[in-house]
């Protein structure tokens, strides 16, 4: 891939008219964008439909974690919506992921629509070892939570994980080359960190192995979004 196809936006705004322009804005060099929480909660799935009208290819992240029940209605929804990616959270066991798999391409089968790509969320970026240790209840260090994670997901047929970039390398070589990494907490080196721990700027990111790098505030917060996504391209080059 070129890095700019390796970059997703994150919006991460519950203004829908926001959203949009920043998509316009960055359309001319990136196509990729994550609805998380905030933006879907707000305003729903006709954003994804939105986006997808101007050529965007939707990542929403949502992290369901559920009883499988739950999750199938869940998968098959987001399907529905021609999502591009869409996640889970891997603690939520190997059965859940399954059945959430099994529904996506059940419907990607009926309505003959692309199939999403489907990843397991294993540890957040915000997670320190200590977090992860005292307060998860998790024990050891956070790079091996993440390739235990790592690997369930591959055995449930998850695509990929989401991941810090710091733990690719770890996770290529317990899952395979062919087995996605998308990884936020990527920040450019004299910006600011904010809520996260395990970062990494995208070209380190890119070094790492990672398949896609998910951006905010770094393009989003910036007064030229366009340029600050060309600058951020220039760099993993």
């Amino acid at each position: 891939m070129k890095p700019a196809e390796r970059i997703i936006v994150a919006l991460d705004t519950p203004n829908p008219a926001i959203a949009l322009d920043i998509a316009k804005e960055i359309s001319p060099v990136i196509r990729r964008v994550k609805v998380g929480m905030e933006l879907y909660y707000s305003e729903g799935p006709s954003i994804v439909n939105e986006l997808s009208s101007l050529g965007m290819e939707v990542f929403v992240d949502l992290k369901i974690h559920d009883i499988p029940n739950t999750a199938i209605g869940a998968a098959k929804s987001l399907t529905r919506h021609g999502v591009w990616m869409w996640n889970v959270h891997v603690a939520g066991g190997l059965l859940m992921m399954q059945k959430a798999k099994e529904a996506a391409q059940e419907i990607s089968n009926q309505l003959n629509i692309p199939m999403p790509i489907v990843i397991g969320v294993t540890q957040l970026t915000s997670t320190s070892q200590n977090i992860m240790n005292q307060y998860i209840g998790i024990p050891g260090e956070v790079k091996d939570c993440v390739v235990r994670y790592a690997k369930l997901a591959k055995q449930a047929g998850l695509d990929g994980v989401v991941a810090s970039a710091q733990e690719v390398p770890f996770i290529k070589e317990a899952c395979g080359k062919e087995f996605l990494t998308i990884t936020p907490g990527i920040r450019m080196s004299n910006s600011e960190v904010h809520d996260q721990v395990r970062i990494t700027t995208p070209r380190q990111a890119m070094d790492l192995g990672t398949d896609y790098m998910v951006i905010g505030r770094n393009i989003t917060d910036a007064s030229n979004r366009l340029q600050a996504a060309k600058d951020i391209i220039q760099s993993m080059k």
